[in-house]
Formats: C-alpha cells, structure tokens, sequence
C-alpha cells in the first residue's frame, strides 16, 4: 500500500474515536473504485500488521497514536506476585493497585487498596497464605459493614476475592517476576460495579476517570462490554457513558 494512502487514511479518521469497516471501505474505493471484498480484508490485515490501525469491537477500528495502557509495578504488587505465582502456580489470577486510577483522576486519592482476584477453589488457601508471610491489612471477600468500618480505616488493606471468569486480564513480566494484571477494560467495569469497595472513585471522580481512559489509551469495547456483561451492567456502563462521555463514544455505541 502506497505510504501516502496511509498519510492521508490516517489524517482521515485521527481525530475519530472509532469508525466502521464501512467506513474505512468507502475510504478505499474513493482512490480504488473497482475493490474487491477479498481485496479490502488483506488492506485491513496490512494495516493491523504495520499498526496503523487497531480494532476496538467487532467491524469498528481506531488510529493506533493510543498507547496501550501498562501501568507501573510497585515493588510491593511484585513481592505478592512471586509469593502468589510461587504457591499457586496453576490458579488464574490478577493483582492491582488502586494507585493506577490517580493517573485518571482530578483529585489524587490517598486511600489506597491492593486488589487481588484468584479462583474461588484457592480463595480461602491464598488469604491464609499471604496473612501469615505479609505485613498488610487481608481482607477476604470483604461485605459493605467491612468495607466502610475497617478497610476505609485501615492503611495498608489487600482485598482478596474471587476472580470472574473470563476476565479480562493479561500476563506481564517485570524485573524477572511473571504477574497477571487486569486489563484497563475490567477496571473500569469493577470500579463501576463495585462502588462501595471502590467509594473514592465514584460520582464525578468516575467520569474522569472514564473520559481521561477513553481518551488516552486504545481500549477494545467488545472486551470491556462482554465484561461488563458477565458483571450485570453492560446497558448501565453504555448509558453512563452516553450520559457522560458521548462525544467519545458515539461511534462504538450508535
């Protein structure tokens, strides 16, 4: 493909959030006329290949001038991730922190809370596990009476609870430590979701957070919304970002 189709495709569509196969067709056959669908599908492959272009849900693309979203990894989530990889070596799991949502923010929170998710079978083995070899507040499953009388005031809470299928996470390696974190897409559907765990996120703090992450970082929608499915609240997270954000989603959600 000439490099200049490329200039002027990206200069096209740059300034857009997402656009469609459509539309990105329609682009082609204005310096193409006669293309062909076989034809198109290998312009598209081209495209993903060279990263010009990265899909966002099913038919739909955005210019790849959007970092992926990779966080920093405090010495203390590596710690807990060699203990937990070393132990539980064949569970499923993730580690966070909510250290990474003041990037979003407009007020940097104080509280801060590690977050892991494993599989229900080695909840309970992993709570003891990390209790009796780590100097923090373990909270296991914590219910709303916990939430609000002693993690709100504890100064070091980890937060273990049962990690959703098919969440959407993925694998890292830092500093020789292999660690599994959730992607951008499940924090955004879990801060919605659970917002009495996540209290300091919520309100106006949350609409920054999702427009500041909207347009940041490349996320893919079909992931966050089949996520937020399997949470209960794809149409509630799609009309708070309609509410909210529509301008930065109007091409992924009409």
């Amino acid at each position: 493909m000439p490099k200049i189709i490329e200039n002027r495709l990206i200069e096209e569509f740059k300034d857009r959030d997402a656009f469609s196969r459509e539309d990105l067709f329609d682009f082609f056959r204005y310096f193409e006329p006669d293309l062909k669908e076989g034809t198109f599908g290998w312009r598209i492959y081209d495209l993903k290949n060279k990263n010009i272009i990265k899909s966002v849900q099913r038919g739909y693309y955005t210019i790849s001038y959007k970092p992926k979203y990779k966080p920093d990894i405090s010495e203390e989530i590596l710690k807990l991730a060699r203990s937990i990889s070393e132990r539980f070596e064949d569970a499923k799991y993730c580690l966070w922190d909510t250290n990474w949502i003041n990037e979003f923010s407009q007020h940097q929170s104080a509280k801060r809370i590690i977050i892991i998710e494993i599989e229900k079978d080695f909840i309970e083995s992993l709570y003891y596990e990390l209790r009796e070899n780590f100097k923090f507040d373990f909270y296991l499953s914590p219910d709303e009476k916990t939430i609000d009388f002693y993690i709100s005031e504890s100064r070091r809470p980890v937060v273990i609870k049962k990690l959703i299928t098919r969440s959407p996470i993925t694998k890292r390696t830092e500093k020789r430590t292999k660690l599994y974190t959730p992607l951008l897409e499940k924090i955004l559907v879990d801060l919605f979701t659970e917002n009495k765990l996540f209290y300091f996120f919520q309100g106006a703090e949350l609409m920054h957070v999702y427009e500041n992450a909207l347009k940041n970082y490349t996320l893919n929608y079909t992931k966050l919304f089949s996520y937020a499915k399997r949470r209960d609240r794809e149409q509630s997270i799609k009309q708070f970002m309609t509410n909210n954000m529509h301008h930065l989603v109007k091409d992924v959600l009409e």
